[in-house]
């Protein structure tokens, strides 16, 4: 079925009021989920909404935890999240890193004790709209092997990049893996399977099974290449950040678990580097330089900005096995489904 996108709000606030969310809290959550389905991320978006409802029934999910700070200078910090949703935790951050560089050139925020975010990409949007660059990684429960090896040990783990420029949007936000694990639980709940050279079994032979692929491992992109980012990210968003890392990661898709995974938030300002209006359009100039090269040139973010524009006025598919689900936490919190889904 198809949905609009005030309605997936409206369903997101209800559950949310339900189990008693602070209102600023809950307009996060439902932002960043409404983020992650507008640019295309349907793996990020209320697909993963039943995985947030159980963790807030189990308690792996803590609303009413305050956020700490255990380290902090003119230009950094390091946060536990005290196990609040990962999405409040993480804008909280970002906040603080976009504060501190304003007035340092840079500033860095380490998380740790958090819980799943959405997108990464909703974070450093955050600083493009402060006219600063923002950069987001963090590390997962393990899904991928180590080249050569069968057995999963490191994180999908995400890497997300925005720049600020006067006519563009100019972003990346890609898992390391050649898939985000969030697209094959996508696919296994939707009955599909999944794109050949992404996963292996738990034998270590190619599959496009989701199911088997979730046992199994993802493939880093690119080989060595993505192996090796995702290594590299696996050490910036565990040990740095006083987070777990390899097999010690938990909890970013089973909410049985306490989630122990990391994040790692950094803010530029480029005002300190020099005056941003000319930054800003140099990066448009560099835009336009790339979009002459060919007629169907794209730059990471055009692929987000037209998803935005369609899925806005056309609403985007549920499918029926995510409203079922969707269903039974509407029924057992006591609101109307059909009801929102007819405004």
């Amino acid at each position: 079925m198809n949905i609009t996108i005030e309605q997936e709000r409206s369903i997101i606030m209800e559950i949310l009021t339900r189990f008693n969310i602070p209102e600023e809290d809950a307009y996060i959550v439902a932002d960043v989920t409404m983020d992650a389905d507008l640019k295309g991320f349907t793996s990020h978006g209320i697909g993963r909404f039943p995985q947030y409802v159980k963790g807030l029934k189990i308690g792996t999910i803590d609303p009413e935890a305050e956020i700490t700070v255990e380290e902090e200078t003119a230009s950094m910090a390091l946060l536990n999240g005290n196990h609040k949703f990962g999405h409040v935790v993480t804008y909280k951050g970002m906040e603080m890193a976009m504060e501190k560089a304003e007035q340092t050139g840079i500033g860095l925020v380490g998380i740790h004790n958090s819980n799943h975010f959405g997108v990464a990409g909703y974070y450093s949007d955050m600083a493009i709209m402060q006219d600063m660059i923002g950069v987001v990684i963090a590390n997962t429960e393990p899904a991928v092997a180590p080249i050569g090896g069968k057995e999963p040990i490191i994180g999908t783990n995400p890497i997300a990049i925005g720049i600020p420029a006067n006519k563009n949007y100019v972003s990346v936000d890609m898992a390391t893996s050649a898939s985000a694990r969030g697209k094959l639980l996508e696919a296994l709940r939707k009955g599909q399977k999944i794109p050949e050279n992404v996963a292996l079994d738990c034998d270590g032979n190619p599959t496009t099974d989701p199911e088997a692929a979730l046992k199994g491992s993802i493939l880093p992109f690119g080989a060595h290449k993505g192996y090796a980012l995702a290594f590299m990210v696996e050490i910036m968003a565990g040990p740095l950040v006083r987070a777990a890392f390899g097999k010690g990661v938990k909890g970013t898709a089973n909410p049985d678990e306490m989630c122990t995974k990391g994040d790692l938030l950094m803010a530029i300002d480029p005002s300190k580097f020099s005056d941003i209006n000319q930054f800003k359009e140099e990066v448009d100039e560099f835009v336009a330089e790339i979009k002459g090269s060919g007629e169907t040139i794209f730059i990471p973010g055009d692929m987000e900005v037209n998803n935005i524009k369609r899925f806005r006025e056309e609403g985007f598919s549920i499918d029926d096995t995510l409203f079922k689900q969707l269903k039974e936490i509407a029924d057992e919190l006591s609101f109307d489904l059909d009801k929102i889904l007819k405004n």
